[in-house]
């Protein structure tokens, strides 16, 4: 997150206004319609970034129910990332291309792809969560305030949050019956005795 980057409203303004073309059903297999490894190679070259066409194949997906949602997130990505701001930076293609195959992958993980346009804080996280992949920060922002914000609004923080939380109730229920049970077992030791 060392570079700024391109303004935070501008970029989940254009996620809100996604069109169609790049919401619909992505090709795997003989269904869908729109060919995300084309779509992401026509943006690299746009962008002045190489891509090997072997490559490309890890956007072409085999299995609609496992590659649907990480495919339908590399699109948002291909028309966030179409941005004019964008052609003007200096991107990796390593990275860049990361970002399209793992990255959507990640998201893909806690969110439906849909989510990243209608809900607004989905929209800012994976905007943050691109940014951040690629080097760059919104502009305006510091590296902390980046940094804070992107974890206060990651699904798989919370996700993990949430996960450490329910792990703390548990092993404190399972405290609580232990004592309840010792206190009982104390209780009629001393019944007992008596």
């Amino acid at each position: 997150m060392q570079a700024e980057g391109q303004v935070l409203e501008t970029l989940t303004r254009r996620l809100a206004e996604t069109p169609e073309d790049f919401l619909d059903e992505p090709r795997i297999g003989s269904s869908g319609r729109v060919h995300v490894a084309a779509v992401a190679g026509d943006l690299m070259r746009s962008l002045g970034l190489t891509i090997e066409l072997a490559e490309l194949t890890s956007l072409e997906g085999k299995d609609p129910r496992a590659d649907r949602n990480r495919l339908a997130i590399a699109l948002l990505l291909c028309w966030l990332f179409s941005d004019v701001w964008f052609r003007h930076s200096k991107l990796s293609s390593a990275d860049f291309f990361s970002l399209l195959s793992q990255g959507s992958v990640q998201l893909g993980a806690q969110v439906a792809s849909r989510k990243f346009v209608t809900d607004p804080d989905r929209r800012e996280e994976l905007v943050r969560f691109s940014l951040a992949r690629l080097g760059y920060r919104p502009a305006g922002e510091t590296i902390p305030q980046a940094q804070d914000r992107l974890t206060s609004i990651s699904s798989a923080e919370r996700t993990r949050v949430m996960q450490a939380s329910r792990a703390a109730e548990e092993r404190a229920r399972s405290i609580r019956e232990a004592l309840a049970k010792k206190a009982a077992e104390e209780s009629a030791d001393k019944f007992t005795r008596e």
